[in-house]
């Protein structure tokens, strides 16, 4: 077949093109094989003193956690601030690549609020922390990662490579924010509102839809 210079040069751009969609597309999911969760999986933190349906509530799929800052911990012999959180049980690591993925929602006025979080490392409890600070995702109480958060629901694929030693957040499917880890440990992730230490608001709320777990694998 003869191929005009047009076709020719037709044909190298449609490549091109087709190629960056394939690279636009991709999922943070690929290459991840998902971990089934049961009701088991989900274990929930709260004021130890307060019952637990006066801080969470589970309806039409989603998960409502709300907590107040002068709430007590979650435990009484634990000296940390309140929190209303789903602890990912059952599913700890310590090796490989691992994913936590879910739809959150945060309502306007929760301030300094963890709505999500790797637990566990040899260094500090946590391996990462993503608080909202005023509509704004932090990572701790430090660098901003995305912002204009408030009032809409955003997925959320945070993924964990221990032996790679890094942690890459996406939202809605766009990476976000990439960081060194803090250490092997007994790791597990978490999500909902937990209270950071200071520059927080009377009231905080985080909903969650859709949380799943991946792992990839080897």
């Amino acid at each position: 077949m003869d191929f005009s210079y047009k076709n020719v040069v037709f044909l190298v751009v449609f490549l091109i093109a087709a190629n960056i969609f394939l690279i636009c597309s991709a999922d943070p999911t690929d290459g991840f094989t998902n971990v089934p969760l049961t009701k088991e999986n989900f274990e929930i933190q709260r004021p130890y003193d307060i019952p637990l349906e006066e801080r969470y509530s589970f309806k039409n799929g989603t998960h409502r956690l709300w907590v107040y800052a002068d709430d007590k911990p979650h435990d009484p012999n634990s000296r940390t601030q309140p929190r209303t959180e789903v602890r990912i049980s059952g599913l700890d690591y310590s090796s490989g690549v691992w994913q936590f993925e879910g739809h959150a929602f945060v309502p306007n006025g929760t301030s300094g609020a963890t709505i999500v979080q790797i637990h566990g490392a040899s260094h500090g409890a946590t391996t990462i922390i993503l608080r909202i600070y005023n509509g704004d995702m932090r990572y701790y109480s430090g660098q901003v990662v995305a912002t204009d958060l408030y009032d809409k629901w955003f997925r959320v694929n945070l993924i964990h490579d221990i032996d790679g030693g890094k942690v890459t957040l996406f939202l809605d499917g766009v990476e976000k924010f990439q960081t060194k880890d803090q250490g092997p440990g007994d790791l597990y992730f978490k999500c909902g509102v937990y209270a950071a230490p200071a520059n927080i608001s009377y009231y905080m709320e985080a909903r969650w839809r859709g949380i799943k777990i991946y792992k990839k694998q080897c």
